[in-house]
C-alpha cells in the first residue's frame, strides 16, 4: 500500500457536542457473534463518552454475554452505570422509552419496533455498519435512505478519509508502542498473569472453532524456533487439547493457567482477558492471530504482524473482504514478504497451514513487523471513527 492511500497525516482533533444538538446518544447493539458486536459498541461507548464528553445510554441484549468484556455488570439490573455509559437491558415491546437525540443501530440490529414509533423527526438515525476495505464501501458511506418517516443514514468504518474510519481511542497507538519497547512493562504485564518473559517467539491465538488448529499447532511445533503460544479461554480449547492428546472425555475441562508442549512449542490456556489487558497481549506478542472485527482492529493498533480470519459468510463472502484488505494494507510491501502475509492467510481460511507455509512466513517476520508497523502508524494518523460519527452528526443536526 503506497503511503498516498491512507491518505494525507492530521491531527486529530476531540470534537466536544457538549453544548451542540446531539448530546444525548442511544447505542443498540444486539450480540451475534459472541463477544465482537459488544466488544466494538463498549469501545465506542465509552469513547464517545470520556473523549466527546456525551450522554450515551447503551442498550444490550444479552447481558450476560456482555459481562464477560465488562466485568462489573450485573447482568441482573435493568440500567446501570459503568465507566460514565448507562448501560440497559434491550427495550421491552411494552416498554416507554424517550429516544435519545442521537440513535445509533449498530451492524443493522434493527431498532425496537415502540423506540423507533416514539422517534421524532428531529431524532437522528445511524446505522452502524461492519468494517470492510472493499473498494465500493466509500461510494455507500454516509447516504441515507428515506423509507420511513425518519432518515436512515448509514455509517460505513473504512480504512481511508472517504469512509468512516476506524476506531481508536486517544493515544492507544502511543501506549502500545510503549509498551512494546519496554522489556521491563512486558515483563510486568507477563507475570500478571503468571508467564515468563524470556527471548521465545510471542503467539497470541484467538479464532472461530472452525479454524485449522491442529495444523498451526503442529507447524508451530515442528518451527526452527521456539514458541510460547497463548490462548485465552474460548470455544477453541477442545481443539487445542485434542492436539496435545487429552482424553476426549476432558476435552471441556481445561482450566486457566494449563499448559502443554509439544517439540519448538509451549502453549498457555489464559483466562478471559479484559479490553485492556487483550491489547496489552496484543502489544507485547512477536504475532497475533485474530478474527471478526474487534480483535482485528486492536491488532492493527498493536502493531505487530497478525493473521486476521474474518467471520464466515455464505457464497465465499468473507474471501472477498479477506481479499480486499490484503490487497489494500499491503499493497506496497515488499513482494517476498506480501506472498508469504497471503500464502498464511489463505491457508488460515482454507483449513490447513502446512510446515512450509508457516516457516515462510517466519522467514519474512522482520520484514512483515516493520512494514506492519509504518502502516499502523500511518492510520492511526487519520481521524478515527467516533470522531468521524460526532462530526457527521453535527451536520445533519444543522440541516434538520
Amino acid at each position: 500500500m503506497k503511503s498516498s492511500q491512507f491518505n494525507t497525516p492530521r491531527q486529530v482533533k476531540q470534537y466536544d457536542m457538549s453544548n451542540k444538538a446531539g448530546r444525548r446518544w442511544d447505542v443498540f447493539c444486539r450480540i451475534v457473534d459472541n463477544f465482537g458486536d459488544i466488544g466494538v459498541c463498549w469501545r465506542l461507548s465509552q469513547q464517545l463518552a470520556h473523549e466527546h464528553h456525551l450522554q450515551v445510554r447503551l442498550f444490550i441484549d444479552n447481558l450476560a454475554i456482555a459481562s464477560k468484556i465488562i466485568p462489573s455488570l450485573n447482568a441482573e439490573l435493568p440500567s446501570q452505570t459503568i465507566n460514565s455509559v448507562e448501560i440497559c437491558t434491550w427495550p421491552n415491546a411494552d416498554e416507554d422509552i424517550k429516544p435519545a437525540d442521537v440513535a445509533l443501530e449498530t451492524f443493522s440490529c434493527e431498532l425496537p419496533a415502540t423506540y423507533l414509533e416514539a422517534m421524532q423527526a428531529s431524532t437522528l438515525w445511524v446505522n452502524l455498519e461492519y468494517l470492510s476495505a472493499e473498494p465500493w464501501v466509500a461510494d455507500f458511506h454516509a447516504r441515507g435512505s428515506n423509507n420511513t418517516k425518519i432518515t436512515r443514514h448509514f455509517f460505513f468504518p473504512g480504512f481511508t478519509d472517504a469512509t468512516g474510519g476506524l476506531i481508536r481511542e486517544t493515544n492507544i497507538f502511543q501506549k502500545n508502542q510503549k509498551l512494546a519497547k519496554s522489556p521491563p512493562l512486558q515483563c510486568d504485564f507477563l507475570q500478571s498473569l503468571n508467564l515468563v518473559h524470556d527471548d521465545a517467539l510471542k503467539i497470541s491465538l484467538f479464532s472461530y472453532p472452525h479454524a485449522p488448529i491442529p495444523s498451526l499447532l503442529n507447524a508451530m511445533a515442528e518451527s526452527n524456533q521456539r514458541i510460547h503460544c497463548y490462548v485465552p479461554i474460548s470455544s477453541i480449547l477442545p481443539k487445542v487439547a485434542k492436539y496435545f492428546g487429552v482424553d476426549s472425555s476432558q476435552l471441556n475441562t481445561i482450566q486457566t493457567g494449563e499448559k502443554f508442549s509439544q517439540k519448538n512449542l509451549n502453549v498457555t490456556i489464559l483466562p478471559f482477558l479484559s479490553q485492556s489487558d487483550y491489547d496489552k497481549l496484543l502489544a507485547i506478542c512477536d504475532i497475533n492471530f485474530v478474527r471478526g472485527e474487534d480483535s482485528w482492529i486492536r491488532a492493527i493498533w498493536a502493531a505487530k504482524p497478525f493473521i486476521w480470519q474474518p467471520y464466515l459468510q455464505t457464497e465465499n463472502t468473507h474471501i472477498t473482504k479477506l481479499d480486499a484488505f490484503l490487497d489494500l494494507f499491503y499493497s506496497s510491501c515488499d513482494e517476498t514478504a506480501r506472498y508469504s502475509v497471503s500464502e498464511a492467510h489463505s491457508a488460515w481460511v482454507a483449513d490447513n497451514i502446512t510446515i512450509p507455509v508457516w516457516q515462510n512466513y517466519l522467514n519474512n517476520l522482520p520484514t512483515i513487523k516493520r512494514f506492519t508497523l509504518q502502516q499502523a502508524n500511518q492510520l492511526a494518523e487519520q481521524t478515527d471513527l467516533a470522531a468521524k460519527l460526532v462530526i457527521f452528526l453535527q451536520k445533519l443536526s444543522v440541516k434538520v
